[in-house]
């Protein structure tokens, strides 16, 4: 072999999605082996006393909980093939901004509208991802047609089964995470905060 053939490595390509899976994965882990007590005391958001500081770390840390590998491979796989391609255009500080800031709305919403129940996993942060993917080409006066599907398509299953169909998931963090990344996307874009 020639010391001038470049070798293939493997490279930490989007540090913030590559960051958040590994979290996610540790978490389900955490979860398995403590039998549900790690996803139900940090994972998982609820209605608790704001005087109790765990409620803070809860309304971040829903997020990374999953109830089991089903619902965590749902979710990671559609964050590892839209994220990176996001975090390349949008940068990695504005990519860990849209997660956080969905953890925060869905958490804050879902204790408010839906005290009874607990909520956990990424699939706000999914739909806020999708949402901000169809921003990825547009331009100045014009709103593409894939933005119009992906929301009326997305959003509006969303609010049909939230409406029609009785299921354990949590359709309102759905809808929730796709305003925000549509919302987010709206401001990125105006603001030219993309990376390039």
């Amino acid at each position: 072999m020639k010391d001038t053939e470049r070798k293939f490595k493997v490279s930490f390509n989007s540090p913030v999605i590559l960051t958040f899976t590994i979290i996610c994965a540790i978490t389900l882990c955490l979860n398995q082996i403590t039998s549900g007590y790690t996803n139900m005391h940090f994972f998982s958001v609820y209605r608790s006393s704001w005087i109790n500081p765990m409620t803070y770390l809860r309304l971040f840390g829903h997020i990374v909980g999953h109830g089991n590998l089903d619902h965590f491979m749902a979710n990671i796989m559609l964050i590892l093939v839209v994220g990176p391609m996001l975090e390349e255009k949008y940068g990695s500080s504005n990519i860990l901004f849209v997660i956080l800031s969905t953890a925060l709305a869905t958490g804050i919403v879902h204790i408010i509208l839906v005290p009874r129940y607990s909520l956990l996993g990424a699939s706000g942060v999914v739909f806020a991802f999708i949402m901000l993917s169809s921003f990825t080409c547009i331009r100045e006066k014009e709103i593409p047609l894939t933005f119009i599907l992906v929301a009326l398509l997305y959003i509006g299953e969303q609010v049909y089964q939230g409406l029609f169909i009785k299921s354990n998931i949590s359709n309102l963090s759905h809808i929730l995470g796709g305003l925000m990344g549509a919302g987010l996307g709206y401001v990125m874009h105006k603001n030219k905060m993309n990376k390039y």
